[in-house]
């Protein structure tokens, strides 16, 4: 798997990590990214939680929209990706418990 590693990107995530609220979120993301990038990852997020659920392909794509191939793609990456995924997933889960 490619992966975009420059100083560039090593200081936006940086940024990112400074924010402390949903709010300081938006504000930020709303100035990165265009309103659909931000619902396209959001729905990728949602979907990779419904795998990790273990809901099928056809009930995830009934509730978020997403098409089969990009359901298959998040499937991919929870499976043989870099764990990021798995990592915020369980991260929630744990805060959810608490």
């Amino acid at each position: 798997m490619n992966h975009p590693h420059s100083q560039a990107t090593d200081n936006l995530f940086k940024a990112i990590l400074t924010l402390e609220t949903v709010e300081e979120c938006y504000n930020f993301f709303e100035d990165a990214c265009t309103i659909k990038e931000i619902i396209e990852i959001a729905q990728r997020f949602e979907v990779a939680g419904l795998l990790k659920q273990g809901v099928s392909y056809a009930q995830i794509s009934k509730e978020t929209g997403a098409s089969t191939a990009t359901i298959s793609r998040v499937n991919r990456c929870l499976t043989y990706g870099s764990d990021g995924y798995n990592t915020v997933l369980a991260r929630l889960s744990e805060k959810e418990n608490k």
